[in-house]
């Protein structure tokens, strides 16, 4: 996140996740929805590799322009194709220019199943650029942006994966991983004017910004900017069946609902475009630090979390009317 810190809160795996059975003999029980696909389970060893390997010291920090956000690019799109995600471009490269040095938004799709509701879209979104070197600590100057935002990196390609082996959303669903962010907000502010004058027709924006480490003492799992803009957390409360996301006092106090990748998708289309996050203010010490690495972060809260939203995101993906709306 731009100039300020995010954080969520831990979860179980299938919080929200239960069916009613009807045995024959005429008893109800409850069982996990997800039990009879247990690969449909978002993979606490795959949040791992994705984590460890984004945040690590061989991508330098991930700078945009850099060699090493090179490499996450070409990481992110071997995940997209390994997982049947196709390219919403001829590639899954948005290309654009910082300065005159090239950078790339990675995109992919995941195309609804219904004849009419799949020309309606839904973005899910982080950021997988980061600052490069940060203030020198005992020799370490790589500043690895694991939960800034590598972590909402990984949350958006475990989504991707579920959502391309479920085959089971009405709507598009666009995965967007931006680069720029660090440099203010650049990569988003691109393909969003890109896409309004090509005339997506946009639903929602749902952005993951620093979701590595778990909130403490809250009845919810992550938070939610501009909670008051819109009825997204309500309504994704009542599609997950569980209170998933809620209001962070400290989000309003910084605006931080100007300050991440949702922003510009709001501006352009003026649609409920928000960012979850479970960063607190108090439950991380390392925003654009050196030591802001993977081994620092809580990979079974990061799978539990990702695992919890997709109902949410995929209800947001089926309904015929779109229920989700700005309020007045």
């Amino acid at each position: 996140m731009r100039n300020s810190i995010l954080k969520l809160g831990f979860s179980a795996v299938i919080l929200c996740g239960s069916i009613t059975v009807t045995a024959q003999n005429g008893t109800e029980e409850k069982t996990d929805q997800y039990s009879q696909n247990k690969e449909a389970l978002v993979s606490q060893e795959e949040v791992s590799k994705s984590l460890h390997y984004l945040a690590s010291d061989e991508l330098s920090g991930r700078e945009t322009g850099s060699e090493g956000i090179e490499k996450a690019a070409v990481y992110i799109e071997n995940v997209f194709k390994e997982s049947g995600v196709k390219p919403y471009f001829e590639t899954y490269r948005d290309s654009f220019t910082v300065k005159g040095t090239a950078a790339y938004n990675v995109v992919g799709m995941v195309e609804g199943n219904d004849p009419e509701l799949k020309d309606e879209f839904i973005i899910i979104g982080a950021h997988y650029d980061h600052i490069g070197n940060g203030r020198e600590v005992e020799g370490d100057v790589i500043a690895n942006g694991a939960n800034d935002n590598a972590a909402g990196t990984v949350a958006v390609l475990e989504l991707a994966r579920k959502f391309a082996k479920t085959n089971e959303n009405k709507r598009s669903v666009l995965f967007i991983l931006f680069s720029a962010e660090e440099k203010g907000l650049l990569g988003s502010k691109h393909i969003a004017e890109k896409l309004k004058e090509q005339e997506l027709d946009l639903y929602t924006m749902f952005n993951l910004e620093m979701i590595g480490v778990p909130m403490q003492d809250k009845p919810y799992q992550a938070y939610i900017t501009g909670y008051e803009k819109s009825n997204m957390a309500g309504k994704f409360n009542e599609y997950s069946g569980a209170e998933v996301l809620g209001m962070l006092p400290k989000a309003k106090e910084y605006k931080l609902f100007f300050r991440s990748d949702n922003h510009p998708f709001y501006e352009a289309f003026q649609v409920p475009a928000q960012t979850i996050s479970t960063f607190d203010f108090t439950n991380y010490d390392y925003y654009h630090h050196v030591s802001d690495e993977a081994s620092g972060l809580d990979t079974a809260h990061m799978a539990g979390l990702i695992e919890n939203i997709y109902p949410g995101l995929l209800k947001m993906s089926q309904t015929v009317e779109r229920e989700i709306k700005l309020n007045q």
